[in-house]
């Protein structure tokens, strides 16, 4: 018997029934090791070594392995058929040698691209040795990764609060989003306008012409800038007379793309389903992974981390054995399309994103499959059939138009097309092709030369010139595609860095920068610039890849990394704070000082009117401060767009008026804090206050929307066993529901004000259930996530123990200092916490494998805001 090793137990399961009796398949369950979180885990002074853990999980999945292994003939590492997989089996490999487990044992690696009984067969009977190369490129991209977070995070700690941390790749990623947004707050916009004419045919029939000369001068898409040139044109238009000066008819072809590679396909799941871009992912990972379809356990897709078009010869047979079957013989060519990538650096290491059995429609499947499955199968295989079908046939129509009217002359052109063969157009179209125009409908009417023509209307409109979009999750991975920049198996996880560290938000599935990330960006734009340099970063990509071809030794492009990246670092940890200020005072000026309308200074402070605003740095991250501070209290949060100068009705404070309460006739009003907006109610020590919840944005707050917050706590109803009061509000953890002493977190702060009596009592039930801290099963509330560690190895979470409230990593569990508010933690705060524990011993027993990544200081408590009712969430001002 021999031991099969793959990375994940649903494609264990399928392989298994493939492979029979005579093999165990066993999961890894992804990686089994990493570098650990603590300084020296990556060591340049000892030419790179690289030290490695095993977290608790993986090691009794490879305990499970290593005793497999020592009653089996053989060991076959059958893991993802990517730089990663090869580094997951080098890593299983490895720790195996250490436990002995394997002897004089055969040890072989296998590959396959797509997860069916032939495929995989095939694969057995055609193994190879782990490939050295691609190991070296995943130890350079992995020690790269490390010592840039754990060098650059600490330096970003003291110079830029607020700033959790900074990744090689997702740092030149964020510089995109921010650098798109400086470009439209910079863009200043033209106006413009377009003449149309409605013409008619001596046999009636109706057509548009667009201008495009006038007085004998050719148009472009500016020169028209005003009405009173539109209106001047179109006097002339209505008394012209109108003649075809020609029509050509021109046939023309258009040919099908290439299959989807990752990044192909990320983007037409999100402009086709509005699918994000892991989502598109994790449903591609369980069509490759295997489906039962009618009883029979099979991958339906090949391997969808890839950046290669082509398909295997067998596939494009196949495939064109489908198109003849479900199209028609007229829709097959005569000779197979192949494809080559324009994509920068792509290795096209594997085949295309392809159906593995094109025969299987997707409307044959479709019953197997949940909906999100279903529809990203259709879009695969629609799109790699069509790659091998025939082009589209389509005549493109052009007529020439002259009007006159006495000296004066105009040229007008109509445009129309239609498609004469669909070709693999029956089969798939881009959405920008759905999205415009059908072009049935843009059909000309016969139009003769030399013909009249009769005016019906003339139609100027007007036009502005728009700035560049913000990026999309797929438009954002297309650039860094262009520009050479990740892999296809980083981009998810690029995005999802870059959002679960609050450096972008989504608007409308638009990437719009934080604060924190634009000022991130700025602060690496100004003294980091080298390492956010797109070409820089793509060269450094291309150095990868030329390792995993055997061209280049990981440790030397480790070395000259190394020798400028340190060197910068350490030129930097000189600068002082105030060096750091005017520097992000320049490069964000239209974020910290938006113009105002009365057109006067915008760094002149609006409260007390002779201090300098400048960007201010706090415990909590950046925010806008007064020069003359104490004297004068003016702050305004980073990028409040409501109230930048405390103009257009709002107080000289920056607050913004709302109404009255309708019970105490007190003013309620919107403020901006350093801590971020918030509503209050009346002034002084006794005013109520609540912060915004997570969801609502300043532009959304309304006078109902304040009452509603300033009401909480809200009473459901009484406990029908108890008696007592239950009550929903919003407090320091989030939204809950409160009965006899039993907090419960509800889901969304809507839950808060829409919660009934039956649904509290359920959730109080769950909660008493669970017993403090979630124990029973269950796991201690998240009452925040700060990400992962900024030198990897998990995620950091604030929990609710029974004890406190407490930061959780790993195994590690520091209790945060007596009256510490969870909500405030900073990711440097929960490192400094870990390591303090650590310190003293306190990881399950164990000796301390981490070191403080920063002076492991005791962070200071949260000075209390003032005096309020316990359910209103504080905030300071």
């Amino acid at each position: 018997m021999d031991v099969v090793v793959v990375e994940s137990p649903a494609k264990a399961k399928t392989i298994n029934k493939y492979l029979g009796k005579n093999y165990k398949v066993l999961a890894s369950f992804g990686h089994v090791r990493d570098l650990p979180a603590k300084d020296g885990s990556v060591r340049p002074d000892e030419d790179f070594a690289m030290s490695w853990a095993v977290d608790t999980a993986s090691s009794k999945r490879l305990a499970d392995i290593a005793k497999a292994v020592k009653d089996a003939d053989g060991l076959i590492l059958a893991t993802d058929p990517d730089r990663e997989g090869e580094a997951i089996s080098w890593h299983v490999l490895e720790v195996l040698k250490q436990k002995r487990a394997l002897k004089d044992k055969p040890v072989s690696r296998v590959v396959f691209n797509a997860i069916t009984k032939s495929s995989v067969l095939e694969a057995m009977a055609n193994p190879r040795q782990i490939d050295a190369p691609l190991v070296d490129a995943y130890l350079a991209r992995r020690a790269l990764d490390y010592l840039v977070g754990f060098t650059l995070s600490p330096v970003l700690w003291r110079k830029l609060p607020g700033a959790r941390s900074a990744g090689r790749v997702q740092s030149v990623a964020l510089r995109l989003v921010c650098d798109r947004e400086l470009e439209i707050e910079r863009f200043i916009r033209e106006e413009y306008w377009q003449v149309a004419a409605i013409l008619g045919t001596p046999r009636k029939e109706n057509f548009e012409a667009r201008l495009t000369a006038f007085d004998r001068k050719k148009l472009q898409k500016l020169d028209i800038s005003n009405k009173a040139q539109a209106d001047d044109i179109k006097a002339m238009l209505e008394g012209a007379t109108f003649k075809a000066l020609s029509v050509e008819a021109k046939p023309t072809k258009r040919n099908p793309g290439p299959p989807f590679t990752t990044s192909t396909l990320q983007q037409a799941a999100s402009s086709r389903l509005g699918f994000s871009a892991s989502r598109t992912m994790q449903v591609a990972q369980r069509l490759y992974e295997g489906m039962d379809i009618g009883g029979e356990t099979t991958g339906l897709i090949t391997y969808m981390r890839t950046d290669g078009v082509q398909m295997a010869p067998e596939a494009i047979s196949a495939a064109r054995d489908a198109i003849a079957k479900e199209f028609g013989p007229k829709y097959l060519p005569e000779k197979p399309r192949y494809y080559t990538t324009k994509a920068k650096n792509a290795q096209e290491a594997h085949e295309a994103i392809r159906p593995t059995d094109f025969m299987r429609t997707p409307a044959s499947v479709r019953q197997y499959l949940d909906a999100d499955q279903a529809r990203l199968y259709e879009i695969v295989w629609k799109r790699a059939i069509a790659s091998q079908m025939q082009p589209a046939e389509i005549e493109r129509t052009t007529a020439e138009i002259e009007a006159v009217n006495g000296a004066r002359t105009a040229e007008l052109r109509a445009v129309g097309s239609v498609i004469r063969f669909d070709g693999f157009i029956a089969a798939y179209t881009d959405q920008k092709d759905e999205d415009s125009e059908d072009e049935e409908d843009r059909r000309l009417p016969e139009i003769r030369a030399g013909e009249q023509l009769d005016r019906e209307a003339i139609n100027p409109t007007q036009h502005t010139t728009e700035p560049p979009p913000r990026y999309s999750e797929a438009s954002l991975i297309k650039k860094l595609e262009e520009l050479g920049i990740g892999r296809p198996s980083t981009y998810t996880a690029i995005l999802k860095t870059l959002e679960d560290r609050d450096y972008v938000s989504m608007d409308k599935r638009k990437l719009l920068p934080q604060a924190k990330g634009r000022l991130l960006s700025a602060f690496l734009e100004s003294f980091f610039e080298r390492y956010v340099e797109y070409d820089f970063t793509a060269s450094l990509e291309e150095k990868l890849d030329e390792i995993s071809d055997g061209k280049l030794a990981w440790k030397d492009v480790l070395r000259d990394f190394w020798k400028d990246f340190s060197g910068a670092v350490a030129d930097i940890k000189e600068l002082r704070v105030t060096d750091v200020l005017d520097a992000l005072n320049e490069e964000l000026a239209p974020l910290v000082f938006p113009a105002r309308e009365d057109g006067s200074n915008p760094r002149i402070c609006p409260k007390c009117g002779t201090g300098n605003l400048s960007l201010k740095l706090g415990k909590f991250g950046a925010f806008v401060g007064c020069s003359n501070y104490p004297e004068c209290s003016f702050t305004r949060q980073l990028g409040d767009a409501a109230n930048p100068n405390g103009e257009n009705g709002n107080g000289e404070d920056g607050t913004k008026v709302l109404g009255k309460d309708p019970y105490t006739a007190e003013e309620i009003t919107l403020r901006s804090g350093r801590f971020g907006p918030y509503i209050q109610r009346g002034d002084g020590k006794e005013a109520k206050r609540s912060s915004l919840p997570k969801g609502w944005t300043v532009d959304s707050i309304d006078h109902e929307k304040a009452l509603a917050l300033l009401s909480l706590p809200r009473d459901v109803g009484k406990h029908p066993e108890s008696g007592k009061m239950i009550s929903a509000g919003l407090g320091r953890y989030g939204p809950f529901v409160l009965h006899d002493g039993t907090y419960a977190n509800l889901d969304s702060i809507e839950d808060v004000f829409s919660i009934g009596l039956n649904r509290a009592v359920s959730v109080i039930a769950e909660k008493q259930l669970k017993g403090p801290g979630g124990r029973n099963g269950g796991t201690p509330a998240a009452l925040k996530e700060l990400g992962e560690h900024p030198a990897g190895g998990g995620k950091i979470v604030v929990r609710d123990g029974k004890y406190g409230p407490y930061v959780n990593f790993g195994k590690v569990n520091a209790t945060l200092p007596k009256g510490k508010d969870p909500q405030s933690v900073t990711i440097e705060d929960a490192v400094a916490l870990i390591a303090e524990k650590e310190a003293k011993g306190g990881n399950g027993g164990r000796k301390p494998f981490r070191k403080a990544a920063a002076p492991a200081k005791k962070p200071a408590a949260a000075k209390k805001p003032a005096a309020q009712k316990p359910a209103a969430k504080k905030v300071a001002n």
